[in-house]
């Protein structure tokens, strides 16, 4: 398994000199889409009904649990990014750390598996899900991680969505209102402009 990988990761990983608009791409790609995790979730919350708060927080925690779960398995597994080994091209800056699953991808797919959930953001969950595609393509290309660290990502991302989604109960009874008391506290005069929901 682990010599596919390294073969896998040599035939996507960019050559010594890339084309330059490429290597844009992928680097847009691999920076910039994680940001859309945060702004969805946001939007969802300030504009949206209760029960589309109540789908927020649910991704949100399972965009927290997975990234817990990562770093549990890296305490008991340390996997090396390729530029540790010295194998192929590196085009993005990285901290030496374990490899495995890749972080990025495993809170971008936990999102979405976990919002893909909910009906009303089901297709918001399949475009995200969709996009982690050529983000994992990207974060290859450019040296930071391993095809197998993407295999990893999706494993984890399911766990944590799936096992959220079964918890949301305990979840919303804990956790709802009283972040609902600290929002409201926060953007009263914001609520009371209908600037953003109550």
């Amino acid at each position: 398994m682990e010599s596919l990988n390294l073969q896998l990761f040599l035939l996507i990983n960019a050559p010594a000199h890339p084309d330059p608009l490429t290597l844009a791409l992928a680097k847009g790609l691999a920076e910039g889409v994680i940001w859309l995790v945060p702004l969805f979730l946001t939007v969802g919350w300030l504009w949206g009904t209760e029960q589309h708060r109540h789908s927020m927080l649910e991704a949100t925690a399972a965009g927290l649990g997975a990234l817990a779960l990562n770093q549990m398995i890296a305490l008991v597994w340390q996997h090396p990014r390729p530029f540790m080994l010295g194998l192929g091209h590196t085009y993005l800056l990285h901290a030496p750390d374990s490899s495995f699953p890749s972080d990025h991808l495993t809170l971008l797919w936990s999102v979405a598996f976990s919002l893909c959930y909910h009906r009303s953001f089901r297709y918001l969950g399949m475009l995200l899900a969709l996009l982690g595609l050529p983000v994992a393509w990207s974060r290859v290309y450019l040296g930071v991680h391993f095809p197998l660290d993407m295999l990893g990502a999706v494993v984890t991302a399911e766990i944590s969505s799936w096992t959220l989604r079964r918890a949301a109960p305990l979840l919303l009874f804990y956790c709802y209102q009283p972040l609902q008391t600290v929002y409201h506290n926060l953007t009263g005069p914001l609520i009371r402009r209908g600037w953003i929901a109550e």
